[in-house]
């Protein structure tokens, strides 16, 4: 038996393939699944804005300094 993807022969090499398709393909059918079953009327309504404040540089030293 041979571990090396280097010297695998044609069929070990399509099983990857063939493999690797059928987890990419279930991977996007789960994100649409997920994305189309959430509720994002709830989430709307209870998001708050959060506005920026005056830039602050933090130091070294740990101190903060407002310009």
């Amino acid at each position: 038996m041979n571990h090396s993807i280097h010297s695998a022969d044609r069929a070990t090499h399509l099983k990857i393939v063939v493999v690797a398709l059928v987890a990419g393909i279930a991977v996007a059918g789960f994100g649409i699944a997920a994305r189309t079953n959430a509720d994002y009327s709830q989430t709307a309504q209870s998001t708050h804005v959060i506005k920026a404040g005056k830039p602050v540089v933090v130091t070294s030293a740990g101190t903060s300094e407002i310009r």
